[in-house]
């Protein structure tokens, strides 16, 4: 059974904001120096003002360009390099729009040093991978390109730099480029619009940005200019704006910094900004007096959502007062949600979702804004009062000591966290931080300063202050109101008269808010420890393996790739295949429910509150063969992650409110499902694909009226009450015999039976055959294809090497023709699947969208690019490129405790040699030509093919 719904924070106006356009290719200006200056720190200025982080070379070229540098280890041998410009689509002329976008199109389709489209071929055979890796993006005010490349080739690395050049200063904007890659920028925008998201944006948008230039400026742009302008409108556009005074460069990886600072100089100090240029405006969205509404509903939206967005002028943090407020404004939002989220575990909660949060707005301002989703039109009333409610509690009656102090921990530790990862962190991390500084000014005092300045400074916030800032963010000034809905309950929604009164009315009878807390320990017994009855290390990849005397197993590997993590993930079969029909989806719900019910005598809201301060997250799962743990920690709060998980096996919790809310909610969301196309092509793929057994599809309405509580708890009880079946595995920064006494203390006691179950293999599969399935519905000009290829597969290293092989090899073909040549998809798609239990399966999916109209040929010009495959194998070039990805890709894995953790589990889990991963790049030789041959006709034979085709309903 699947079934997924999420609402990201904000998640509508999020979009609307950050107004970006990802393309899968992978202020004023300051006065120029006469000299490049570098700055280990900041100085010369007022104590005010936040350092920069010293570990950061910065500075500025003689013609303006503006460079960070950094060393940073991790991930080892690696780099990422950033061109960040202030060009993005405000800038663009009333007959350019659309062209800031198209600019970063071209700058993969010819450049001075790499015509055509060999910029893209070179570097896929340097083992950087075409959109998961090469990319780059367009917003309203910024374009950023984004290139990660190894360092252990200093001929690859050097490159990256000429490349950053080439994109900065020497685009050729061919003609016959330029039309080439139309098509491709016009098939982008059908994949991000063309649905209700996009007409509701549509009508929306000029209200929420108070019809300023950023309304009237969507990156995606227009139409009818992508289609028709002239070669010499983009190439203006580029001329004008992409100059050095307007661009910076960013390295941050694995190198040395005089290198690399070198390497800045030589390829960017002969650039040079334009004789007269143009100045660079820098636009906002001006202020509406009072309130503004807009009731906006479209055909196919599936919920009914109120937003609320008070809008307040910008706050760049480069001074300790503005660090200050920062962290004031992080508390703030976090205890005004955790209340949001307390009211989700009510057995009826007010809405589907609801969050409050200030911060970034479009247009060098920020908001305070409130979005709730109701779980129908009728219930709107009651989600915008809820949701409003808390912040207007707040504003009354203010926060309690307890719930800022655990807010303070929490932020303390985060900032921990990072401080103690500080030399094993991720490279991209940083690039946020210079990034911003260059866009907007903030400060980058580094993980040190905030540290130490957390420290010594939380302390100092008062209850008063953040009590204080509910009636600072909100006003009936300078305010958006904003309702979308369904087409259908239009008759149902109320009027702006009567919407704002349902705002205004959210304050009336409130009571304070009790913080309800306390004392009892998290594990008050615990049964006799159990013993190490046998030990066994594996040298070649660093485990060790202990045997409990219950019969559960550890597999230990010890890491230091993190200095602060410890990743942990337990398994036994059985799952939910051992259910009963008649008890599947109770059983199916069963470790949902019980993860968020809270442990033992906690609720949920109580056991949150307990563990404030501590980094530890524990959650138990069923799937369909195994049922088990997966939990994160740190070294600090280990034994407390070892307490929580021998409580969701010991001692789950009941809670009929929180089995209550997700029925309710749940069945909210089923009733209007209907509306949106992609769920009902989504629907149809999964029933089709689990050949109409209801476990593989989405669960219904009937079906949650069957299920129930005491089902669920009861099938969840069954599935952990063995723990001599269970095999947990331990990636991370610990040391083994320290450890030991806590495995057997904590995993050593929980109870077992030894009845050594297993999964039922139900055989649920897709049928045999060649099957089409075509969905007619959306009105939009929009089409979804999905070619997929399945049969039974024998799984082994060796085969599945070839079919990783395979994937890659066929993406590359797909992207060259569906995209480059055809210009009729924006992002085709191969992925390959291959499993061993509960019985040997593959299948290959490739996936795109287009227009209607071009459906056939497209689906014909795939089945072409498999036959070539089939006929001549893979071309050795593009093998070459699948080779070196790989072996680099494996490079960077073996040094990470997430791989490691899904590693170990999958090989356990499959009874593979661990070991085996390192053999996995000298495996890669025995793909060639004639091994992808035999691959594809094995697996993309086609007499067992379904397509599925999504085209717009018939008028």
């Amino acid at each position: 059974m699947n079934f997924t719904h999420k609402f990201s924070l904000l998640a509508l106006t999020f979009f609307l904001l950050t107004g970006g356009i990802f393309a899968q290719q992978v202020k004023k200006k300051p006065a120029a120096s006469q000299k490049a200056k570098t700055t280990q720190a900041a100085t010369g200025q007022k104590s005010a003002f936040l350092p920069y982080d010293p570990d950061v070379l910065a500075g500025r070229l003689p013609n303006g360009l503006t460079f960070y540098i950094r060393k940073n280890a991790e991930p080892k041998n690696r780099a990422v390099l950033y061109l960040v410009t202030k060009v993005g689509s405000v800038l663009e002329n009333d007959d350019q729009q659309g062209l800031a976008h198209f600019t970063e199109h071209m700058a993969f389709n010819g450049t001075r040093d790499y015509p055509k489209n060999d910029l893209v071929n070179y570097l896929q055979k340097s083992g950087v991978k075409f959109g998961a890796d090469l990319n780059a993006y367009t917003s309203f005010d910024e374009t950023v390109y984004e290139l990660p490349l190894p360092t252990d080739s200093d001929k690859i690395f050097a490159h990256g730099f000429n490349i950053l050049a080439n994109w900065a200063a020497y685009q050729t904007m061919d003609p016959k480029e330029i039309d080439s890659e139309r098509g491709v920028v016009l098939e982008e925008e059908r994949a991000g619009g063309k649905n209700a998201e996009e007409r509701l944006r549509n009508q929306t948008l000029p209200i929420l940005l108070n019809n300023s230039r950023y309304a009237l400026r969507i990156p995606i742009g227009k139409e009818d200019i992508i289609k028709n302008f002239k070669p010499a409108t983009i190439s203006s556009f580029y001329q004008d704006w992409y100059r050095p005074d307007l661009e910076a460069v960013i390295a941050v990886g694995d190198f040395d910094p005089a290198a690399v600072l070198a390497a800045i100089k030589y390829n960017f100090s002969s650039l040079q900004n334009p004789t007269n240029e143009k100045p660079r405006t820098y636009y906002t969205v001006p202020p509406t007096p009072g309130t503004a509404v807009k009731i906006a509903t479209d055909k196919e939206f599936p919920y009914t959502l109120a937003e609320i967005i008070v809008r307040h002028p910008q706050t760049t943090v480069k001074t300790v007062a503005d660090y200050m407020q920062s962290i004031r404004v992080e508390l703030f939002n976090q205890m005004l949600n955790e209340r949001l989220n307390e009211l989700l575990q009510k057995a009826n909660p007010p809405f589907l979702f609801a969050q409050s949060a200030y911060g970034a707005f479009t247009g060098r301002q920020d908001a305070f804004s409130t979005l709730a989703v109701a779980k129908s039109p009728a219930e709107l009333q009651i989600a915008v009062k809820a949701a409003v409610a808390e912040t207007e509690r707040v504003r009354q009656f203010g926060f309690t000591v307890t719930e800022l102090e655990r807010a303070k921990q929490s932020a303390l530790l985060a900032v921990d966290n990072a401080y103690k990862e500080r030399d094993k962190t991720q490279s991209t991390y940083f690039v946020q931080q210079y990034q911003q500084n260059f866009l907007t000014g903030a400060a980058f005092p580094g993980v040190s300063f905030a540290y130490s300045f957390y420290v010594n400074n939380i302390g100092k916030i008062t209850l008063a202050e953040l009590n204080a800032m509910a009636g600072k963010f909100v006003s009936n000034q300078n305010r958006v109101v904003i309702v979308e809905a369904p087409d259908k309950d239009k008759d149902k929604l109320p009027d702006e008269k009567t919407l704002l009164s349902w705002i205004s009315a959210a304050g009336q009878n409130l009571k304070p808010y009790i913080d309800y807390t306390t004392d009892k320990p998290l594990l008050d017994r615990l049964a006799p420890a159990g013993k190490v009855v046998s030990s066994e290390v594996d040298s070649l990849i660093g485990t060790t393996t202990l045997t409990l005397s219950n019969g559960l197993k550890v597999i230990l590997k010890p890491t230091k790739f993190k200095n602060d993590q410890i990743l942990i993930n337990g398994y036994s079969f059985g799952g939910s295949s051992v259910a009963s029909d008649q008890d599947f989806t109770s059983a199916d719900m069963a470790a949902g429910v019980i993860s968020g019910s809270g442990i033992s005598d906690f609720s949920q809201a109580e056991l949150d509150k307990k563990l404030s301060g501590k980094n530890v997250k524990v959650s138990p799962y069923v799937s369909d063969i195994a049922q088990g743990i997966t939990a994160s920690t740190t070294p600090r709060d280990f034994e407390t992650a070892m307490q929580l998980i021998y409580l969701y096996f010991t001692r789950p919790r009941k809670d009929p409110d929180i089995w209550q809310s997700n029925v309710n909610q749940t069945k909210s969301i089923l009733a209007t499902r209907s509306l949106d196309p992609a769920s009902i092509f989504e629907d149809t793929i999964s029933t089709t694909l689990c050949n109409h057994n209801f476990r593989g599809m989405v669960v219904t309405a009937d079906q949650l009226k069957d299920a129930s509580l005491d089902k669920a708890y009861a099938f969840y009880q069954q599935r952990f009450a063995d723990a001599g079946g269970f095999v947990f595995s331990l990636v991370g920064n610990f040391d083994v015999e320290v450890i030991k006494p806590f495995l057997a203390a904590y995993l050593g006691s929980l109870p077992s039976t030894n009845k050594k179950e297993t999964f039922k293999n139900l055989g649920i599969h897709p049928p045999a055959g060649q099957i089409t399935k075509t969905v007619y519905k959306g009105i939009g000009d929009k089409s979804t294809v999905q070619l997929v290829f399945s049969g039974d597969y024998e799984y082994n290293e060796a085969n599945n090497v070839q079919v990783d092989a395979l994937e890659s090899t066929l993406q590359i073909k797909l992207d060259e023709r569906l995209r480059e040549k055809e210009g009729q998809v924006y992002s085709p798609g191969v992925k390959a699947d291959y499993k061993k239990l509960p019985e040997g399966r593959y299948s290959f999916t490739v996936y795109f969208e287009c227009a209607p109209a071009n459906v056939d040929k497209l689906i014909s010009a795939t089945m072409e690019e498999i036959d070539k495959i089939k006929q001549n194998g893979a071309l050795p070039l593009d093998i070459e490129k699948f080779g070196v990805t790989e072996a680099r890709s494996t490079q960077v894995q073996l040094k990470q405790n997430i791989f490691w953790a899904g590693y170990l589990a999958s090989a356990l889990q499959n009874g593979e040699d661990p070991d085996s991963i390192l053999k996995h790049v000298g495996d890669l030789s025995s793909v060639t030509p004639q091994s992808t041959k035999d691959a594809a006709n094995k697996y993309l034979g086609g007499n067992n093919l379904i397509k599925f085709i999504l085209l717009p309903e018939k008028k």
